[in-house]
């Protein structure tokens, strides 16, 4: 199970990458213009409700936010590279990092779900509170092993 998760892990990582590389592609493009011609291209409504916001929102991004973007991502990956990593060669450490990292975000997804509630937030606090919950038995698990043995 330790190894699912550490799969898990590595493709947020890469998510996260290709965030940052396809951010850095447009910090000198006009992405509002970007976005929609890709909007269009996959068959999406571009003045719909969803959309359009995010094209309105699109519009607003500055050079200088797109590289803050980027460089959020690329921090990002490289925690889940790090956990991905480490958990893949059964660290403890990475363990307790994946605990820590993972249930410190636990209260602002609780506060989205109540901001805007929808399905896949819900889905995505128990995917993170059965992960945490399954490394603090794991860990509790390996002590009461190691003080009996």
């Amino acid at each position: 199970m330790i190894r699912v998760i550490a799969v898990f892990k590595l493709l947020k990582a890469a998510v996260f990458i290709v965030l940052a590389l396809g951010a850095l592609k447009l910090v000198h493009t006009d992405v509002a213009s970007f976005l929609e011609e890709w909007v269009l291209k996959v068959g999406l409504n571009p003045g719909g409700r969803y959309i359009g916001r995010a094209l309105l929102e699109a519009a607003n991004l500055t050079p200088n936010r797109i590289k803050d973007i980027a460089v959020g991502s690329l921090i990002y990956a490289a925690l889940f590279l790090t956990e991905g990593i480490g958990l893949w060669m059964v660290k403890r450490w990475a363990e307790w990092m994946t605990i820590i990292l993972t249930s410190s975000l636990v209260p602002l997804e609780v506060y989205e779900i109540f901001r805007h509630p929808n399905v896949t937030k819900v889905i995505v606090l128990s995917i993170n509170l059965a992960l945490v919950a399954y490394l603090i038995y794991r860990v509790r698990m390996e002590r009461a092993e190691i003080k009996a043995g």
